[in-house]
C-alpha cells in the first residue's frame, strides 16, 4: 500500500452529504492558510472559491467510456446520458455561473462521443484500477487524437459497480479494448493484469461516494499527463444498498448530475491530483485552481450544504428550451452559495478577486 503525508490534501471526490464517506474525506481535507489571497481578493464568506495560482480549462473537451461491456449497459441510458450530458455542458445559463472563474468570461466544452469498454462488469474499482486503465489506454495510443492537456476522460461504471478511493489495483476486469464505436481511437486488446478483490474499503460507492477525478502521469519524459473522472451508476440496488447518490427518479439522471459535477471542477481545478501527490511540499497548493479555505471545490459545499438534496439536484431548463437536464448546482462566489442557471453571466468584480 502506498503511502504519502498529506500537508496539502483538496477534496476532489463526489460524497453524499452525512454518510460515512463524507466524514472520512472531509477530516482528512487539509489546506494551508493563505499568505495572500487571489490578488485583490478581501475576507469572503467561509466557503468562497480561492483562485491558487494553478491551471484552469476554460476550452474543455471530454469523452466517455461505459465500463463493464455492452451487456451491462442499457443502449436508452447510454443515449440519455450522452445527450443529456453534452447539453448541459454547454447550456448558456448553466455556463453562465461557471465563467466568473475565467478572465475572458467564456468557457466552451466539446463532446467527443462514447464507447463501451469491453470485458465484464467489475465487483470493485479503486483508484489504482482507474489508473492502471488510463495508463493502459494512453501507451496502447487510444488518446493520441485528443488534446490532452485540454480533455478529461469520463469513464462511468455500470450498475452494481462498487467505487472507492484505494491506490492499489484491486479488480481484474476493466480492459482497455473497445467494443463499439463512438470515441475517434483505434481499439487495442489490451486488458489489466489479474489481481484478486479485496475487502471493500469503508469509504465506498456504498457509503456516499459518488465519483471523483485526478489525473495520471503516463511514461517517461516527454511524460503525458491524462485528466480523468470516474463515477458509478447511482441507484438503489436490490439488496436495498445505495451506491453512489441518489436522488433523481432514475439512475442515468444521477449519473449525469455527477459527471456535470466531475467535469466542472476539473475545468476549474485539473491538477488537484499533483497538488496531493505533492504533499508537504510548500508549494503544493500552488498546483490548486479555484478551491475554498477547506479544499472543497466548486462541486463540493453546495451538496454538503444542501437539505434536502433536491434544493441543489434539479432538472432544470435549457436555454434553448429544448427540454431539461438532470444538474448538480455548483458553487458560485458572486451569490456566495450553490447557483442554478441564470440569465446573465456572472463575474467577479475586481474588488472580489477574480483570475488573474
Amino acid at each position: 500500500m502506498r503511502k504519502q503525508a498529506f500537508e496539502v490534501r483538496p477534496m476532489k471526490v463526489f460524497v453524499r452529504p452525512n454518510s460515512s464517506a463524507e466524514r472520512g474525506f472531509h477530516s482528512r481535507a487539509v489546506m494551508p492558510k493563505p499568505e495572500v489571497l487571489a490578488p485583490g481578493l478581501p475576507p469572503t464568506p467561509e466557503h468562497n472559491l480561492i483562485f491558487h495560482g494553478g491551471k484552469t480549462i476554460a476550452d474543455l473537451s471530454y469523452a466517455n467510456y461505459y465500463v463493464g461491456g455492452a451487456g451491462a449497459w442499457d443502449p436508452d441510458d447510454i443515449q440519455s446520458i450522452d445527450t443529456a450530458l453534452a447539453a448541459a455542458m454547454t447550456d448558456q445559463n448553466l455556463n453562465n455561473v461557471m465563467v466568473q472563474y475565467y478572465p475572458g468570461g467564456k468557457i466552451t466544452t466539446l463532446f467527443f462521443g462514447s464507447q463501451i469498454l469491453a470485458g465484464p462488469p467489475p465487483a470493485v474499482v479503486s483508484q489504482g484500477d482507474v489508473e492502471n486503465l488510463v495508463s493502459s489506454m494512453c501507451n496502447a495510443g487510444q488518446f493520441d487524437n485528443f488534446d490532452l492537456s485540454t480533455t478529461v476522460m469520463n469513464f462511468l461504471l455500470p450498475s452494481g459497480t462498487i467505487l472507492n478511493t484505494n491506490l492499489d489495483p484491486t479488480t481484474v476486469a476493466i480492459s482497455a479494448r473497445m467494443e463499439s464505436p463512438g470515441v475517434q481511437a483505434p481499439a487495442v486488446n489490451k486488458a489489466l493484469r489479474p489481481i484478486e478483490v479485496p475487502q471493500e474499503n469503508e469509504e465506498d460507492s456504498t457509503q456516499g461516494l459518488g465519483g471523483y477525478h485526478g489525473s495520471v502521469r503516463v511514461g517517461a519524459a516527454p511524460e503525458k499527463i491524462v485528466y480523468y473522472s470516474v463515477g458509478v451508476f447511482s441507484e438503489q440496488m436490490a439488496n436495498g444498498t445505495t451506491n453512489g447518490i441518489v436522488v433523481f427518479d432514475k439512475p442515468w439522471k444521477n449519473v449525469v448530475a455527477t459527471f456535470y459535477h466531475e467535469l466542472n471542477e476539473a475545468r476549474t481545478d485539473p491538477d488537484v491530483e499533483d497538488a496531493i501527490r505533492a504533499g508537504n511540499d510548500p508549494n503544493a497548493v500552488r498546483f490548486l485552481g479555484w478551491t475554498s479555505q477547506q479544499g472543497e471545490e466548486c462541486g463540493d459545499f453546495p451538496v454538503f450544504e444542501a437539505n434536502p438534496l433536491s434544493q441543489v439536484f434539479q432538472e432544470v431548463p435549457l436555454t434553448n428550451s429544448n427540454g431539461t437536464v438532470p444538474v448538480q448546482f455548483q458553487y458560485s462566489n458572486a451569490v456566495e452559495g450553490p447557483e442554478g442557471p441564470t440569465p446573465n453571466p456572472e463575474t467577479l468584480s475586481q474588488s472580489a478577486g477574480g483570475q488573474p
